[in-house]
C-alpha cells in the first residue's frame, strides 16, 4: 500500500500558475511534488483548453484550413466505411463558416469530460486495484497538469497548419515519414503514433510515480502499451476498412 502524505517540514512551496506549466515542460518531478503539496486545477485546466480550442480552429479561419478540415473528415468516413454522397458534401460546405465556432465550443465542453474520465480510470487502477491512498483531487490535479503537454501539441500543429492551409497532427510519424504508403497499415500506424502524445504519457507517467511513490518506468511502460495497443487497434481497423 502507498502512501501519498508528504512530511510537513519537508513540504515544498506551493506554484503559481504560470510556474507550474513551464516546470511540466522542464521539470516535471519537481513541479508535481510541489503541486501534490497544495493540489490546484481549475486555472491550468481552464488556461489549457482555451489555447487548445484557439489553435485547434486557427487553420479554420482560412479558406483552405476549412477545405483541408472538410477533406480529412470525408476521408475519416471513408475509411471507416461511411458511405458520402454529393449532398453532404454540399452541406458540410455550407456550415464550413460555422466551423471554428462550433468547434471552440465542443473543446470547451469535451476536454473537462474526457479528462474526468480518465482521472476516473486511474483512480480506479491506482486506489482501487492496486491500493493507492491518493485523493481524487490530486490525481485530477496531475492529469490537468499533464495536459500542458497536449497543449503544446496543439500549438504547435495548430500553427503550422495556419500557415500551410492545411489541418490535423503534423507530429505524428506518418507526417515525419511520408514516403510511407498512406492506405498502408504500417502508415495508419504511424499516423496514430504522435510525438506529443508519447511525451505526454511519460510526463503523466512522472506525475503518477510522484502521487503514488511507485517507480516512474513501470508506469511509462504500461501506459505506453496501453497506447500500443489502441494504435495497433485503430490502424488495423482503418486498415480493413480501406481495402473494403
Amino acid at each position: 500500500m502507498t502512501n501519498t502524505a508528504t512530511t510537513a517540514g519537508a513540504a515544498p512551496a506551493p506554484q503559481g500558475l504560470a510556474a507550474r506549466m513551464l516546470g511540466i515542460v522542464t521539470a516535471p518531478r519537481a513541479t508535481f511534488e510541489r503541486l501534490l503539496t497544495r493540489p490546484a486545477w481549475f486555472g491550468v485546466l481552464a488556461v489549457t483548453t482555451a489555447i487548445v480550442a484557439m489553435f485547434t480552429v486557427l487553420p479554420m479561419t482560412t479558406e483552405a484550413g476549412r477545405q483541408a478540415t472538410i477533406d480529412q473528415q470525408l476521408t475519416q468516413m471513408k475509411s471507416f466505411g461511411i458511405q458520402t454522397n454529393d449532398q453532404m458534401v454540399e452541406r458540410m460546405e455550407a456550415q464550413a463558416r460555422f466551423m471554428p465556432y462550433t468547434t471552440a465550443a465542443s473543446i470547451i465542453v469535451i476536454s473537462p469530460i474526457m479528462v474526468l474520465i480518465v482521472a476516473g480510470i486511474l483512480f480506479a487502477i491506482f486506489n482501487a486495484a492496486l491500493g493507492g491512498e491518493a485523493a481524487f483531487k490530486q490525481l485530477f490535479s496531475v492529469i490537468v497538469h499533464a495536459g500542458v503537454i497536449s497543449t503544446l501539441s496543439a500549438v504547435f500543429s495548430g500553427t503550422i497548419n495556419y500557415f500551410r492551409g492545411a489541418t490535423g497532427s503534423v507530429a505524428n510519424l506518418g507526417a515525419l515519414l511520408p514516403m510511407l504508403p498512406e492506405d498502408s497499415f504500417v502508415g495508419h500506424l504511424m499516423g496514430t503514433i504522435d510525438v506529443f502524445l508519447l511525451w505526454y504519457v511519460i510526463v503523466l507517467a512522472i506525475g503518477l510515480a510522484v502521487l503514488y511513490r511507485r517507480k516512474t518506468q513501470p508506469i511509462a511502460i504500461g501506459l505506453l502499451v496501453f497506447y500500443g495497443v489502441i494504435a495497433l487497434v485503430v490502424a488495423l481497423i482503418k486498415t480493413r476498412m480501406g481495402a473494403a
